[in-house]
């Protein structure tokens, strides 16, 4: 019987089911074995995360071309996920294999073939992990990166998955598949302390402590758009999360920050970081700005380039977000960050940073607490000291997600 005439459901338990007894990594794993060449010197293969309206992806595929010393070959789902700035888009292409790790059947079968043939001649295959290893978001995909990064290995190409995190909670096929990958000699970048420790404390070789791959990323713009070239100063990033907004009302929680926000004489600056229909912090963002009106208050309703978003974190008093990667380019600016924070990952940042009060859980009531931790950020003068220290341990770390690919070895 096809598969396909199989209510979603049940479609649903039966994957989950291959998924759980390892089928899906064994099968995966000989199709790419079975498709690719040898290593070699051309060029560097980066398999990106989603993207598609995601700042934070962006800004992580971004900082891996900016460090790299060969072409980069960019493997997406489509054509159009991630859009390369003037300064990088000469030394990247982008090759979209939509069907590699969400697809099946012969359509799968031939996206994998595709990738064995981008693959034959690399000097390195990097993975971005992020937050879509571990399996919590879709199981699937994250069994097929892993088990990627055990293949390549095993014929001998030079593997990383770069910073990534690690929930706790991650269902036992993605742990049984990242196992794999660090066995087979792939280096496995945990981009937190507490990531790290949870994967090494289960036992899995190949762990290396390392920091987000965008701070090895500086590059500020040129020029900034219309809407972010004359924002009243002093002022506040702020950003909404349509991910959280999901789970938690946070218009009254955001209003109350803002509220303090203004009384400080700091201007507003509603930043969504991911837009996009699954988790859209624009309208987030909107929500927030018509509770709390006009009046100090901009509201950014475009995706903006990592390097904008650097330009106008390095020129803002502080920044409140329930994005990490928007906290991350803060904080690479020496800018405090209070972080709304999910799945664990950010209390791992903070560790880096010594300040464990930036995170706020994402609960009723966490406007009080996003205030108090802003207030004690702007009565200290000791705050962008602070993450200045801090910083210095970020970018040291993060290096090693750019080590070997050249150009970020020795600058």
């Amino acid at each position: 019987m096809k598969l396909r005439r199989i209510p979603k459901r049940v479609q649903k338990e039966l994957r989950g089911l291959v998924d759980r007894v390892g089928h899906t990594r064994r099968r995966f794993g000989a199709l790419v074995e079975a498709s690719v060449g040898s290593p070699g010197a051309s060029h560097h293969v980066l398999v990106a995360p989603p993207g598609a309206g995601n700042i934070g992806d962006q800004a992580m595929v971004e900082a891996f071309v900016a460090a790299a010393d060969k072409p980069v070959t960019i493997i997406t789902r489509t054509d159009n996920d991630f859009r390369l700035p003037v300064d990088l888009a000469d030394q990247a292409t982008i090759q979209a294999l939509p069907n590699l790790f969400y697809g099946q059947g012969s359509a799968h079968e031939r996206d994998v073939r595709a990738l064995g043939r981008v693959l034959t001649g690399a000097a390195t295959v990097s993975i971005i992990g992020a937050d879509i290893m571990d399996g919590v978001y879709t199981l699937r995909p994250s069994i097929r990166r892993a088990t990627l990064a055990a293949s390549a290995a095993r014929r001998g190409f030079d593997t990383t998955v770069i910073g990534f995190s690690w929930n706790g909670a991650a269902p036992r096929p993605a742990w049984d598949a990242l196992r794999a990958a660090g066995q087979a000699g792939a280096r496995l970048l945990l981009r937190d302390p507490e990531s790290a420790r949870r994967v090494r404390e289960a036992g899995i070789v190949g762990v290396v402590e390392t920091a987000d791959i965008v701070f090895t990323d500086d590059r500020l713009a040129s020029a900034l758009p219309d809407v972010a070239a004359s924002l009243p100063r002093p002022y506040a990033l702020v950003n909404a999360s349509g991910l959280i907004a999901r789970t938690v009302d946070q218009v009254p929680e955001y209003a109350l920050l803002i509220e303090e926000l203004r009384s400080r004489g700091l201007h507003v600056v509603l930043l969504p970081h991911v837009i996009r229909a699954t988790a859209d912090d624009l309208s987030a963002c909107r929500g927030v700005a018509a509770s709390v009106g006009g009046a100090g208050v901009t509201l950014i309703e475009e995706m903006l380039a990592p390097s904008v978003i650097r330009t106008l974190a390095d020129a803002a008093t502080v920044t409140i977000t329930g994005r990490m990667h928007l906290a991350v380019m803060s904080l690479s600016r020496g800018v405090p960050a209070v972080t709304v924070a999910t799945q664990g990952k950010v209390e791992g940042l903070m560790r880096l940073f010594d300040w464990p009060q930036l995170c706020v859980a994402p609960r009723r009531g966490m406007g009080e607490e996003m205030v108090a931790v802003v207030r004690s950020i702007l009565d200290s003068d000791d705050s962008r000291a602070r993450v200045e220290r801090g910083l210095v341990r970020a970018r040291g770390a993060a290096r090693a997600n750019i080590e070997r690919i050249g150009a970020g070895a020795s600058g």
